[in-house]
């Protein structure tokens, strides 16, 4: 895939160094991943950042529907929850 530019709401290192471990559910480099999770969470963040409906995504970010279906995952295996107890 060819390099993107970066958008202001892009995860930055340390703060992946820290998410990292609370979203990956499955290996990195498991078969059935199609997009890198760093750029689904990159995409999750403009979403929210931006106030854009998940039809509206940039065509450079992972497609909608993967980005979706990754945030039910975390949704339901209550991702955002645990990381902010632990930031608490």
């Amino acid at each position: 895939m060819a390099q993107r530019s970066s958008y202001p709401s892009d995860v930055t290192d340390d703060e992946w160094t820290f998410v990292a471990p609370y979203l990956a559910l499955v290996c990195e480099d498991a078969p059935q991943r199609q997009h890198a999770l760093r750029a689904v969470f990159n995409a999750l963040r403009y979403l929210v950042k931006t106030g854009c409906g998940w039809r509206y995504l940039p065509h450079d970010l992972p497609p909608w529907p993967a980005v979706y279906q990754q945030w039910a995952r975390w949704r339901d295996n209550r991702c955002f929850e645990h990381m902010m107890a632990d930031l608490r």
